[in-house]
């Protein structure tokens, strides 16, 4: 029989407080899979778009929308599912969230209308968005300290592998048939019912009166009052404008517009980034023992600035990917450091919508950023994409300053 959320308490996790590594420990195997599903249904079906565009007889502006459908219905599930999570139980949230991914995103592969994909990539992308926000918040029930600043690290490499993978994997599954990228999420069934059957998470307050939600929302509202808090997702609110709005969209176009660069070279380049970011999140419990993860934050965001500032200077396609290669040594700090200050200033009882919020910041991010960085290329040309960047960086950078340094 599943175990039952409500019925584990946090005191039934040994590994939490145990010397032994915590990878040795099955359930987090369980985790890192969730987050490497959750990510890469953009990326991952983009190299099929160009068949999308002929097959469904669409405009490449229209195509754009397979990505808007499935990007928007996060920014109110994100929360939603966090509310969940901290009121019903976190598997309670997690496991049918896992499951309607995996259907309404493997039922993309049998769309043959262009109405019909855009419904089910709403439908997936409402389910899709809370999924890496609970998994971080089941690690944050889980472990403290070092320990915790370690596995975040970890997941967060799971995630970088997902991001450099499933590009390469969707670009080989396009060559089969331009549906069958669409096919990946339902990697999400076996992992959800491993979930269900296998994953214990901690008990949550069930109390369902009026009264106890009123309490709750007053906790949470505490929390985002925190100047910590409201600065830790403001402070990724700009990361995540650089990551989508100069980094993912703007790279490729440089590599090409001056280097005469293929679509395959913009793609390494872009994969660096993910190399190094990962190999940095691994070492990320070492390095909060060493640097409280605010200083690691905020060091991030300068070297962010200066990866990107430099791009449109240097010599040759090279000197990108080495700038690529810098730039992701900073998300590899940045990212785990900030989900695990993130875990440390929220309580178990907020924990869940706390977590769950950052993935909204990153719709937010995600929608905002090229939109802010094409006025820039429109007022300047590429160069001034790059430029612009570096003075967001710098903005965010002194907001981080202020808003993180109060402890």
């Amino acid at each position: 029989m599943a175990p039952d959320d409500d019925a584990e308490g946090s005191s039934r996790f040994p590994s939490a407080s145990s010397d032994s590594s915590p990878l040795a420990d099955l359930d987090i195997w369980l985790l890192f899979a969730v987050t490497l599903v959750g990510v890469g249904n953009v990326s991952g079906v983009s190299p099929a778009f160009p068949q999308v565009v002929e097959v469904l007889d669409i405009s490449r502006v229209q195509v754009g929308w397979v990505v808007t459908a499935y990007s928007l219905p996060g920014l109110l599930s994100a929360p939603l599912a966090g509310i969940g999570a901290d009121r019903l139980g976190r598997k309670r949230v997690l496991v049918p969230t896992l499951f309607v991914f995996g259907i309404a995103g493997g039922a993309c592969a049998l769309a043959r209308s262009f109405p019909v994909l855009l419904g089910l990539r709403a439908v997936q992308g409402f389910a899709a968005a809370p999924l890496v926000g609970l998994a971080i918040t089941i690690i944050g029930d889980r472990y403290e300290g070092a320990t915790r600043a370690a596995v975040v690290g970890y997941n967060a490499t799971a995630l970088n592998v997902g991001t450099a993978a499933f590009p390469a994997v969707g670009g080989m599954l396009a060559a089969i048939a331009w549906y069958v990228p669409f096919a990946l999420p339902l990697l999400a069934l076996p992992v959800g019912t491993a979930v269900a059957w296998k994953l214990e998470a901690p008990a949550v307050d069930g109390r369902s009166s009026a009264e106890g939600f009123r309490g709750y929302l007053r906790t949470v509202g505490e929390r985002l009052r925190d100047r910590r808090v409201f600065g830790l997702l403001a402070v990724n609110l700009g990361i995540f404008v650089l990551i989508f709005g100069a980094f993912l969209t703007y790279v490729p176009e440089l590599v090409e517009t001056r280097f005469g660069a293929s679509s395959v070279v913009s793609g390494v380049v872009l994969a660096a980034a993910s190399v190094s970011s990962a190999l940095v999140a691994t070492q990320i419990g070492r390095l909060a023992t060493w640097i409280a993860p605010r200083r690691l934050i905020q060091g991030s965001i300068v070297i962010d600035g200066v990866a990107l500032v430099l791009m449109p200077l240097v010599p040759g396609v090279w000197g990108v990917g080495m700038a690529s290669l810098f730039y992701g040594v900073a998300q590899g700090l940045n990212q785990p450091a900030l989900q695990t200050r993130l875990t440390e200033l929220s309580s178990e009882a907020s924990r869940g919508v706390i977590l769950s919020l950052n993935g909204t910041i990153l719709r937010l991010g995600q929608a905002g950023g090229p939109l802010l960085m094409g006025l820039a290329l429109a007022l300047g040309g590429i160069e001034a994409v790059f430029y612009a960047a570096g003075g967001v960086a710098f903005v965010v950078g002194i907001a981080a300053l202020w808003l993180l340094g109060a402890e």
